[in-house]
């Protein structure tokens, strides 16, 4: 459960430049992903600062708790295959893909703004399901299989996607979650056979 090295040092960027967004607006409008700004003034590197810029501490403090018990998993499993260095590409990859879709669908949209890092800890958080499906999480101090988990936060999100209104980017957070069941499949085809054999024998 220890995080791995990488991870930490994305959580102490994160945490460092979301803590400066907050003391100064004008960073945070900066890198905050605004389709026209991407689209108009070709500003093509809030497709990636958006993931390093939180709306409050708890939105931060959410996506941090999250890929520090995750990430240094991820990391290590993904150590032998890509090493250190791919972790990282993974996960800024992630941010990037996860946001794609959104980022076409509001091209036009002056008044859409998305960030955070939700659709990268997605990403790590559905790469680590794949793995162990019957880990436990603490989902509200309640222990749930991660598999369970997993299921019910994809429908929650498809269901609030489509509904909208609530100023959370969901899209990016199913986007997220999709590229690392993907992105770990494609990079150990065997590991859909290891999931589905642990799938069919519940360990917790």
């Amino acid at each position: 459960m220890n995080a791995g090295p990488v991870t930490l040092i994305l959580i102490a960027i994160t945490v460092l430049v979301s803590w400066q967004a907050f003391e100064r607006p004008q960073l945070l409008a900066r890198l905050i992903l605004w389709p026209p700004a991407v689209d108009r003034y070709k500003q093509y590197d809030r497709l990636l600062g958006h993931g390093f810029i939180h709306a409050d501490w708890q939105h931060l403090l959410f996506n941090m708790i999250t890929l520090f018990f995750f990430g240094g998993t991820i990391e290590r499993a993904f150590a032998p295959y890509i090493g250190p260095v791919g972790f990282l590409l993974f996960y800024l990859s992630a941010i990037l893909v996860a946001i794609l879709p959104t980022y076409l669908r509001h091209r036009q949209d002056p008044n859409y703004r998305s960030l955070g890092a939700s659709g990268a800890v997605s990403a790590v958080l559905f790469a680590s399901i794949l793995i162990n499906p019957w880990a436990l999480l603490l989902v509200f101090f309640i222990p749930m299989p991660a598999i369970v988990f997993g299921v019910a936060y994809i429908g929650y999100s498809i269901w609030m996607d489509r509904r909208g209104g609530d100023n959370i980017n969901h899209s990016a957070h199913l986007w997220g979650a999709g590229y690392g069941l993907l992105f770990t499949a494609m990079m150990e085809p065997r590991i859909i056979g290891v999931f589905l054999e642990r799938l069919a024998s519940p360990s917790f």
